[in-house]
């Protein structure tokens, strides 16, 4: 491996040797590959979303076919989603020990064999466990993608392609449910599977040939779970932290029950086709990503991250209620469109949340910026688990429940964003953390 960042002769992404601290400026021949670095980071992005989101157009039939209430069907999403969550915990000090590249390949070829079991499941019991398997191998990607983006820029290029990543793991839940839909036009619910099997293999074999170790020996430690788990439980100390991480997660809740009573709501009760549900689930993603590039384009440095914070959070719970009135029949009988705007106007609003509650709680742990993040990402999908079966607890024929969870949810956040984070009495917090010197909490 030659000595300086950049590729060497068998065109492995590889970091600078001699490194000095975490986070180290890529070197110009790194910069120089940073499509490379794009399109594979961005793969794995991309994979949990295309694992949770190829699958919705299937639900129904995945009920009928293994004759399980829709209710049992939804906890297979729950197990793929609470697996993402835990790994997250895990796969995070792993890739800290041992390096970035060997537990990223352990958990694809995790990943590819569980989703090729998924594909023959032969009972909804069986999916389920596999399903969990398949989060929390998949969760690898999710870890490790951040994880070497840090460990080959720093400042202003890291916020940057952080931002093309978020964008990509915007754009796939666009594409997955049309892909789902299109697959579910040639072959049944397993073949959504073996789609799916096949783009992990693609992706550990290009993961193998071009992505090379990026943490270099000397830059590792040996802390592991143990040391991640106590610096977690101290960021949990910090008030304004856990309120945004409280407020993200429960956003995150309220989305997460769009996402898995959706496919039942539109297909079943508004009796929407396989492909018209894909096309209105890309449309709400769509809103997602162009509503958060808004937020990164054009708010942020205009306005305060909390001000358009707490605006997506009124938005979000705004649109709850609508919904709930909706599908509660206080207007009477609606059809499909007034139901499909709220939730547009509910999941565009999000790209004003999720990433601000993510950059506030970030930028007060300077020093834990790693174990913060995991400890987001778990909350976040940990609370999707719990918010995905309590919509379809009252069956198939009404959308009441979905309702009744996002407003719940968006309320919750509000009521934590007001009084845990407590914005019109941090502007000099806000200062001091600019600086690089949180404010104690009172």
């Amino acid at each position: 491996m030659p000595e300086s960042g950049g590729q060497d002769t068998q065109g492995h992404i590889s970091t600078t040797a001699d490194a000095k601290a975490p986070g180290a400026v890529a070197s110009a021949a790194v910069r120089r590959t940073s499509l490379l670095v794009t399109l594979v980071l961005g793969g794995l992005t991309a994979l949990p979303p295309l694992s949770m989101d190829m699958y919705l157009p299937a639900l129904p039939e995945v009920t009928d076919a293994l004759r399980s209430p829709a209710a049992t069907v939804q906890l297979t999403l729950t197990a793929c989603l609470a697996g993402m969550a835990l790994g997250q915990l895990v796969v995070g000090p792993m890739s800290d020990k041992w390096g970035r590249r060997r537990p990223l390949l352990i958990g694809m070829v995790v990943y590819v064999l569980a989703t090729a079991v998924c594909a023959f499941a032969p009972d909804v019991e069986l999916l389920i466990g596999f399903r969990l398997l398949q989060g929390l191998a998949g969760a690898a990607g999710i870890v490790i993608a951040r994880a070497v983006v840090r460990d080959l820029y720093d400042g202003v290029e890291m916020a940057r392609f952080f931002s093309t990543l978020m964008l990509i793991s915007g754009v796939a839940p666009v594409v997955a449910p049309l892909i789902g839909g299109q697959v579910l036009r040639l072959t049944d619910w397993r073949g959504v599977f073996a789609v799916l099997t096949v783009i992990g293999v693609l992706l550990t074999g290009v993961v193998w040939k071009w992505l090379h170790e990026t943490l270099p020996a000397d830059r590792r430690h040996s802390g592991g779970v143990g040391e991640a788990l106590r610096t977690m439980g101290g960021l949990l100390k910090d008030r304004v932290f856990t309120g945004y991480m409280l407020a993200g997660g429960l956003a995150f809740a309220a989305l997460f029950a769009y996402i898995s009573a959706s496919p039942f709501v539109v297909q079943e009760i508004y009796g929407a086709s396989p492909q018209t549900f894909s096309l209105l689930f890309g449309l709400n993603s769509v809103g997602l990503v162009v509503v958060g590039q808004i937020n990164g384009k054009l708010l942020i440095g205009r306005v305060s991250l909390d001000k358009a914070l707490g605006f997506g959070l009124a938005v979000i719970t705004l649109a709850a209620t609508a919904l709930l009135l909706m599908t509660s029949g206080v207007f009477g009988e609606v059809g499909l469109a007034p139901i499909a705007a709220g939730l547009f106007v509910l999941m565009s609003a999000m790209g004003l949340v999720l990433p601000n509650t993510n950059a506030q709680a970030l930028m007060r742990t300077p020093n834990a910026a790693g174990s913060a993040s995991a400890l987001l990402g778990t909350s976040s999908f940990l609370v999707g688990a719990v918010a995905s079966p309590l919509v379809g607890i009252a069956g198939e024929a009404t959308a009441v429940p979905m309702a009744v969870v996002q407003l719940a949810s968006a309320v919750a956040a509000l009521l934590c964003f007001l009084l845990l984070c407590r914005p019109w009495q941090r502007k000099n917090e806000r200062l001091a953390a600019a600086s690089g010197h949180p404010a104690r909490q009172k």
